[in-house]
């Protein structure tokens, strides 16, 4: 029996339901439709925090979905469907989207957050009319969703493990199904119970009737209907307007959505306030809101840290959110949030055992790892952040960051030691593909000017035991230098010369380094620093030149946008090209100027002294 009168107009279309859920199978098998399951293919990885609201995630999953299955069956020159079906349902609670659960863990977190509140259920539904054309898929995709309001009793833990334990939830968005063991969690139900539990049949059966019994073209404005109002008459949802043209359908504020297209791309909108075709839909900017929100995940990032929460997590051994908000003294709520985020990010990995660090975090967050970014990382948070703050002003003026507020200078010895701590780190990243750049091993000395605490220099030393190193820094830099002296042997091959490089006489050496110190310096003083080392050098000697050069080969897009970051702050110095490099060494005395990538987003340039 069909229920519908619209339903039964799709009895000898080919129909698919896009979905393996048993329950969406059910709903609509009940009503009286005709359908193949093909269950869709489509991983369900669409960024959430791009989507300004759950149902529009939910949405865009379930066209997603149906536009896959679509194509699948088209492509393997099976017979294309008529009509493929797809849904998506989601939970939502305080703006949070939960989908399924991964574990009893991330149930009982699910269910603990709904317990005794009122939540929102979302299915969203797309209906793909497909048409094959000279051997094209042309589609015809028009969405929507419903909204029920559903509201939990105040639940017991003993309740909520008894459910976990009877393994219901672990295939049920939000972790509980409403038409079975779930029904016992619900004070009630605000709006379509058939919503909740998977499928919207009533909002689908109007969707279908708007689609194959639409308005006359004066009365396009839709309204409400309470009823599934009675059919005898339907048209190919194609050929609904008078001309043969495919008829998009808009209404601002509404749940419903029409969209025609070729290859998943709309042709165009009926704009009907005015009755008029107006331009296609732009594509939702999901990458441009990432941009927006990006701050809100280094905050993230920063506030873990500062916390040591991967120092705490640090072991084989996971710890679940409450031991870790005692040990680093916050609240248990505002840990497990903090937890599940750096989850998401791939920071920390979830289990029903608890939380513990992924490689990445045990290797560069703990902050007693060798490679450790801890120290830059705090740096960034306490004094990089503030300088942003600054960007307006600094670009409105044309003056550093720094220089418009006193407040941001390194003013205690722990944030003097802090920027160090992340200066010694980023150059650890990169040494060893500095000094391996070149074969180094003609050179007997060097002196690596600017060399802070000496990290590049001891890798230098490593790689060539034969080779002694000076490093060559303030003497505020290299007062401190000593908290970063790691044992081994190399450390006896290196010292260290408190001193000025634009004034102080420098040591005698057959190769210089400036690794990543000119691009800080305007022309005139990079002129002044260059003649002073050309002057130090001995016919033969080497300059080893180590910089972001943004026009190399070997630049990764990411390092070329830190670096733009960077200058943006900067008005002391600049970024050159390799072509401005090495006209700066030919001309101060350098040549047979060499060029190799040096680490990502790095490039070297190795020039020998020319005989005067």
């Amino acid at each position: 029996m069909v229920l519908c009168p619209v339903l039964g107009k799709l009895l000898h279309k080919h129909v698919v339901l896009a979905s393996a859920s048993p329950r969406r199978r059910e709903i609509l098998s009940n009503a009286g439709l005709r359908f193949e399951v093909v269950p869709s293919k489509f991983k369900e990885k669409l960024n959430k925090a791009s989507f300004s609201t759950p149902y529009a995630y939910a949405v865009e999953t379930a066209r997603q979905k149906a536009l896959e299955v679509a194509n699948r069956l088209h492509q393997k020159d099976l017979r294309t469907p008529d009509v493929v079906i797809g849904a998506d349902t989601i939970v939502a609670v305080s703006g949070l989207i939960l989908e399924k659960p991964l574990d009893k863990q991330d149930a009982y977190r699910m269910l603990s957050r709904l317990n005794g509140k009122e939540h929102s259920v979302f299915t969203g539904v797309a209906i793909v009319h497909c048409y094959s054309k000279e051997g094209q898929l042309d589609t015809e995709v028009s969405e929507f969703y419903e909204e029920t309001t559903v509201k939990f009793s105040e639940l017991s833990e003993e309740l909520l493990w008894e459910y976990i334990h009877s393994g219901e939830p672990m295939d049920k968005a939000g972790g509980y199904g409403i038409q079975a063991l779930g029904g016992m969690l619900v004070e009630y139900v605000h709006g379509d119970f058939l919503n909740v539990v998977g499928f919207p049949l009533n909002h689908f059966c109007k969707k279908l009737v708007e689609l194959y019994h639409p308005p006359h073209q004066g009365h396009l404005q839709r309204t409400r209907q309470d009823s599934i109002p009675p059919v005898d008459t339907f048209e190919n949802p194609s050929d609904v307007d008078g001309d043969g043209s495919k008829l998009v359908q808009r209404t601002v504020g509404s749940k419903d959505r029409t969209e025609v297209g070729t290859d998943h791309q709309a042709r165009g909108a009926l704009n009907t306030d005015c009755n008029r075709m107006v331009g296609p839909l732009p594509p939702f900017p999901a990458r441009l809101l990432e941009l927006v929100d990006g701050f809100k995940v280094s905050k993230a990032l920063f506030t873990a840290c500062r916390l040591k929460v991967f120092d705490v997590l640090k072991g084989e051994v996971p710890q679940k959110a409450v031991d870790v908000a005692s040990m680093v003294d916050v609240s248990v709520c505002g840990a497990e949030r903090l937890l599940d985020v750096c989850a998401i990010l791939g920071l920390l990995e979830r289990s029903e055992r608890g939380y513990c660090n992924t490689e990445l975090a045990d290797l560069y967050l703990v902050s007693d790892s060798e490679y450790s970014l801890r120290d830059f990382i705090m740096h960034s948070d306490q004094h990089t952040w503030n300088l942003f703050t600054r960007l307006e002003v600094a670009i409105r003026e044309g003056k550093k960051a720094e220089d418009l507020s006193q407040d941001t200078s390194l003013q205690t010895r722990e944030e003097k030691l802090q920027f160090l701590g992340a200066m010694h780190s980023l150059t650890k990243l990169t040494a060893r593909h500095v000094v391996t750049a070149f074969d180094l091993s003609q050179f007997a000395s060097a002196c690596d000017l600017g060399g802070c605490t000496g990290a590049l220099a001891r890798e230098l030393s490593r790689e060539y035991p034969d080779l002694k190193v000076t490093v060559v820094d303030l003497p505020d830099v290299i007062e401190h230098v000593p908290h970063f002296q790691p044992d081994g042997p190399e450390t006896a091959r290196v010292s260290f010369q408190a001193g000025d490089f634009f004034r102080d006489s420098l040591p005698e050496a057959d190769l210089f380094l400036l690794s990543r110190v000119l691009h800080d310096w305007p022309d005139d003083r990079v002129h002044a620093l260059l003649s002073r080392v050309s002057s130090s050098c001995h016919p033969g000697a080497g300059l080893l030149l180590v910089e972001a050069i943004l026009d190399s080969e070997e630049q990764e897009p990411r390092a070329s946008l830190t670096w733009s970051l960077n200058s943006l702050l900067q008005t002391r110095g600049r970024d050159r090209c390799v072509a401005e490099y090495r006209a700066l060494l030919e001309q101060h005395g350098f040549g047979d100027v060499q060029e190799a990538p040096a680490g990502p987003g790095l490039t070297a340039l190795l020039g020998s002294r020319i005989s005067q």
